[in-house]
């Protein structure tokens, strides 16, 4: 299918003929193979290559490639149709060892036959197990109700891997840009400065002459700027500072800038990076001293690395110009942080923890078509657990976000079992609720989690270390207080048991989905005996014997599980806005998940485009270009400026302000639920693994107006706001009923299937 053309110029007419142009191929696009797009590309040492996988006979040197490890993997596509309501009834599906056959469509290694679905993702290849190092070709062609048969996709190529397994995730190799300075100057006669425009994990090439006399110069490396030179002493931080001598040539020549290995984030707990890409640091300016020649823009290179993105698989434009840079902002790190190919803290440690995962993992769907970058993530935490009470939790969360995003629910069978010890019902005392500090932490437990030591409670990071017995004010969570009953841990609790729920019915489980299902309906009953202050109107941090503290964590999270009934919302809502930014930049997702659940929208917005030193626009401020891991130096001390744990708005934005967000899995059924408060007007392109959704909004004083694309085979439950007093609802210039959502400020339009749409609400 002809890429749709998008325009992000400020729209004065929201016509569906300026928005959207009609494709001209009717063919399935889109093609993924376990969740991978370009599988038939390589690349030599992280750059893309002309070789595709079916000729690597032809390479004498190793290329790269997204090798297939599963012997039964699962195909998806992208539906064609342009036409309302266009659904897929049926497919046929061919694998072939050879492009002949394909291109005659024949399928000798699998024929699917004609199959009456409209299943279009995570469909499961159902011949005898692929062999592995062998090259296969895939296409399919497509029924759909308004359109009739579709021509045959183009043929996509995959390779598989020298060992396979019956399920196994497959990534890409990390790849490399070339970046030109967007700036040289001479600061000194023989000093050039260098800005590459922003920070970027990556290599550094220079051509540099010498005619013999200059022998020698001295290469300087940084993220920071300190009075309009390289910061040389980052102090206790990890911002990153190299200085490099290097000897020169008679004549020109071209070096390579051997980063140096660095102890901590090469150890053994840390992933490396692989070989064919060699080690890198983060870095936006460059000075070379000691050189007198002139230094053109040619003459010097990074190398920046990274996982493959698309940078035209989303967009966001909004009426806020600062809300724009913060997205800008964000969007960009989740390209910048991917240099390991799994999710890790930045690059003090290299490591994967679950709370950046989560962060990451939304954040990265929501700006790209891409998903096995975190299912990657997630599996290797499952083997590899990190320390917080509630990051072993959240490892339920993200296997559910897994499946509810790609639709492919083979990871979830593969972990089921790994992920049933995570619920933690091993730490339910008596009272029904979870401790870490009650001795129920045995060796048993411990090996069960797949930990090698005990778990302790996290709340937020960083803080000092807890002391049971002694209040003490607490770093980035708002002064929690600590006791054996944690409502924190215990909120995570409920939606572990929630979401396992779930899981259990996704894989035909009937005995745990019933018991654990009934498990989380009672907990929620004893969480708000437990910790509900009745005079106050919100939760406590921990029983009413231990303390009557309060905090903005004690309230967010509940809130952000939806634990909380509506009617009692109204006084909890009202403290949260009171605290502020109280939270970390981890933290700060879970805060807009519940002001957005709890429809805040205009406190959400003014949180999400504040600028003081708790903001992602201080972020901006302070000169960095990849979100970083606390909100400004001094309320972390030692934090890196490469932190996509920093990037809530990358998700935050696409799945509550634009209110874009599945309903079932793989985005069968999507909830259109915008809350854009006082923007004047938004509009943006939303990926999904069925292709991409389209909005704009224009918010006037007596009319607002929603334009939406939705692509085919996809439903959409769309809600629009409820206005003051009277007001009538248009759909294409048709007068349509809607109906009011009971305690909420929303109309509520219907469902819809796929096609363009112009929703207006006058008042």
């Amino acid at each position: 299918m002809q890429k749709l053309v998008r325009s992000f110029t400020l729209i004065t007419s929201l016509s569906l003929s300026s928005l959207f142009i009609q494709a001209e191929e009717k063919k399935p696009s889109g093609l993924m193979t376990d969740l991978i797009e370009h599988t038939e590309r390589t690349w030599q040492n992280g750059y893309a290559s002309t070789v595709r996988v079916w000729d690597l006979k032809t390479a004498i040197e190793p290329l790269q490639y997204a090798a297939i490890r599963s012997t039964h993997p699962a195909f998806s596509w992208i539906v064609p149709g342009e036409l309302p309501n266009t659904r897929q009834v049926a497919y046929h599906l061919i694998v072939s060892d050879n492009q002949s056959d394909s291109e005659n469509g024949k399928g000798n290694i699998w024929d699917s036959g004609v199959i009456n679905s409209n299943q279009s993702i995570s469909v499961n290849y159902k011949g005898n197990a692929l062999q592995p190092n062998k090259t296969y070709f895939w296409r399919v062609k497509v029924t759909t109700n308004t359109e009739g048969e579709s021509t045959w996709s183009d043929i996509k190529a995959f390779r598989t891997a020298e060992t396979l397994s019956s399920y196994q995730t497959t990534t890409y190799p990390q790849v490399k840009t070339m970046e030109s300075p967007v700036e040289i100057k001479k600061i000194q006669q023989s000093t050039h400065f260098v800005d590459f425009g922003k920070d970027a994990f990556g290599q550094l090439v220079l051509t540099l002459s010498s005619e013999g006399i200059q022998d020698s110069v001295i290469v300087h490396l940084g993220e920071c700027l300190e009075k309009g030179r390289i910061q040389r002493d980052p102090g206790k931080s990890t911002i990153r500072y190299h200085r490099y001598a290097l000897k020169l040539l008679d004549g020109t020549h071209t070096y390579r800038i051997k980063i140096k290995k660095d102890k901590r984030n090469t150890g053994s707990a840390a992933i490396l990076i692989p070989n064919y890409v060699g080690e890198v640091v983060p870095f936006r300016y460059c000075e070379i001293e000691g050189y007198e020649n002139t230094l053109p823009t040619t003459a010097i290179v990074r190398e920046t690395v990274h996982y493959p993105f698309n940078e035209n698989a989303s967009a966001f434009k909004s009426s806020n110009e600062i809300l724009n840079q913060v997205w800008d902002l964000c969007k960009y790190s989740m390209r910048a942080t991917s240099f390991l190919g799994v999710y890790v803290d930045g690059d003090r440690e290299r490591i994967p923890y679950e709370a950046d995962a989560i962060i990451n993992q939304l954040s990265h769907y929501g700006v790209d078509r891409e998903y096995a970058i975190a299912r990657r993530s997630h599996e290797y935490l499952l083997q590899h657990p990190t320390w917080p009470t509630e990051w072993i939790l959240q490892a339920i969360t993200i296997a559910w976000y897994d499946y509810l995003y790609t639709g492919d629910s083979r990871s979830l069978k593969a972990s089921y079992e790994t992920l049933k010890p995570r619920v933690l019902m091993a730490l339910r005392e008596k009272n029904g609720l979870i401790s870490t500090t009650t001795g129920l932490q045995t060796p048993e437990f411990v090996k069960s989690i797949r930990m090698n030591r005990t778990i302790m409670d996290i709340v937020d990071w960083p803080h000092y270390k807890p002391n049971q017995k002694k209040r003490e004010v607490m770093g980035e969570a708002d002064d929690f207080f600590f006791t054996d009953y944690n409502a924190v841990t215990n909120a995570w609790h409920y939606e572990a048991l929630r979401l396992m729920g779930q899981i259990a019915e996704v894989l035909d489980n009937s005995d745990d989905a019933t018991y654990y299902t009934s498990e989380s309906k009672t907990f929620k009953e004893t969480y708000l005996r437990a910790f509900w202050d009745k005079k106050k109107g919100y939760i406590r941090d921990g029983l009413a014997k231990d303390t009557d503290h309060a905090s903005l964590h004690g309230n967010m999270f509940p809130l952000a599980f939806n634990m909380i009934p509506s009617n009692k919302q109204q006084k909890m809502i009202e403290f949260i806005k009171s605290r502020g930014m109280a939270c970390s930049v981890y933290g700060s997702q879970f805060l807009m998940d519940a002001l957005y659940n709890a429809n805040a929208a205009d406190h959400a917005l003014h949180m999400l485009t504040k600028t003081d030193d708790r903001s992602w626009y201080n972020m901006i401020k302070v000169g960095s270009t990849i979100s970083l891991e606390a909100w400004d130096n001094k309320y972390k001390p030692n934090q890196d400026w490469n932190h996509a744990w920093g990037a809530a708005p990358a998700n935050i934005i696409p799945r509550h302000l634009m209110g874009v967000e599945p309903l079932t899995p793989g985005f069968g059924t999507i909830r259109v639920k915008p809350q854009i408060a006082s923007l004047e007007w938004v509009k943006a392109t939303i990926p999904t693994i069925r292709g991409e959704v389209q909005m704009a909004i224009e918010n006037k004083a007596k009319e607002y107006t929603l334009t939406i694309k939705i692509p085919a085979n996809m439903d959409a439950e769309v809600y629009l706001p409820l206005p003051n007093g009277k007001y009538q609802v248009t759909n294409n210039g048709n007068p349509i009923k809607v109906t009011q959502v009971k305690g909420e400020p929303f109309l509520y339009v219907g469902n819809i299937g796929s096609g363009n749409y112009n929703f207006v609400v006058k008042y």
